[in-house]
Order: C-alpha cells, then sequence, then structure tokens
C-alpha cells in the first residue's frame, strides 16, 4: 500500500517542481488582485518630473486568466496601468497602457517587452520590444523588471547605455483605500 501510496504522489511531487518560475510570479502578484498600496520613488525621481511629492498607489485591479491589469496613479493622474499578460509559453509580457481623462489612448502607449525566458519566481525582465522602438526609438534598450515578495512589488526601468534608471517600491504589507477606476476603464 505504501508503494502505491508514493508511486501515486509522485506525479504530483515532480509537476510542483515544474511549475516555471514566471507562473509561480504570476500566482503571487494575482493573490494581491482587488488590493491597492502605496509606494514611494527609490531611485530615479527628480524635482519636476510628475512623481516626486505625489501620492503614488497601484492598484490590482484586474487578474483574468492571461491578463492582469494594475493601473499606477500618480497623484490626481489615473493615466497609466500596467498590463501584464502571459502567453501559452508561460512568458510574461509588460505593457503600459496610457490614457486621457477622456479614456481616449495616448499617443504614446502600448509599450513595454516580454520577458525572454521564465525568470525567477520573484523577479521579471521586459527587454523593449520592436513595437516600442518603433513607438519610442530613444526606449529601445528600456529594460523593465519587477520584483514581487511578501512584503514588496517593485517596478523599475533602466535605459541601458545611460543613467536612467526609475524605481518604485509599494509596501504590500500595508494595504490602503481602493481608489476609483483609472482613465479609460469601463467602471
Amino acid at each position: 500500500m505504501k508503494k502505491i501510496l508514493i508511486l501515486l504522489l509522485l506525479p504530483l511531487q515532480l509537476m510542483a517542481q515544474e511549475t516555471p518560475n514566471s507562473v509561480q510570479f504570476w500566482n503571487t502578484l494575482k493573490e494581491h488582485c482587488g488590493k491597492a498600496y502605496e509606494g514611494q520613488i527609490i531611485a530615479g525621481g527628480k524635482e519636476g518630473d510628475g512623481f516626486v511629492g505625489e501620492k503614488l498607489i497601484m492598484h490590482v485591479r484586474s487578474c483574468g486568466v492571461n491578463t492582469i491589469r494594475i493601473p499606477f496613479f500618480v497623484g490626481e493622474n489615473k493615466s497609466r496601468t500596467w498590463v501584464f499578460t502571459m502567453d501559452e509559453n508561460k512568458l510574461i509580457g509588460l505593457k503600459h497602457d496610457h490614457r486621457h481623462k477622456d479614456g481616449s489612448e495616448d499617443k504614446i502607449t502600448q509599450y513595454g517587452g516580454s520577458n525572454p525566458n521564465t525568470g525567477l519566481a520573484h523577479i521579471q525582465f521586459f527587454p523593449a520590444d520592436q513595437e516600442t522602438a518603433n513607438l519610442i526609438p530613444y526606449a529601445s534598450n528600456n529594460v523593465w523588471w519587477v520584483t514581487i515578495d511578501k512584503t514588496s512589488f517593485t517596478y523599475n526601468l533602466r535605459r541601458i547605455g545611460t543613467d536612467r534608471f526609475f524605481s518604485v517600491k509599494f509596501d504590500l504589507t500595508k494595504e490602503v483605500k481602493t481608489p476609483s477606476a483609472p482613465w479609460g476603464s469601463e467602471d
């Protein structure tokens, strides 16, 4: 009986070990669906950049099977949403959805990239894709990465070959009031 139990449980153990890191990252992110958190700039903020001195809130607003939408509010500006997608190969993409107050798309929107591999369970990298290079030539060497653990979510941008580095860290241990909908959202 013991041997039969081992034979039955072994495939489950192997499947658990074979869960791609990207799926672990995705599932950790989904644990925060519906919750909002306040953040602070930890690198790259400059006076007058529109971020310094503003309240920074992320809201894990919607979590579908293959899409997670996280509005990023900067003070009263509700124009930014990070859109994470997962494809059939378990690779994650990150796009930046920028909207005007009336909900229409900004002329610079839907830029980002996809991770080239399944990354690590707590960090995913997104080098700029060709669509981004075509839309924003100076951003063709951008690399975004996101880290998540039990206490924090960090969004980072590095423009390779320049001094450009931006990082904002959100405290996942302290939920804040859920903000109203981002610009362009139906509800």
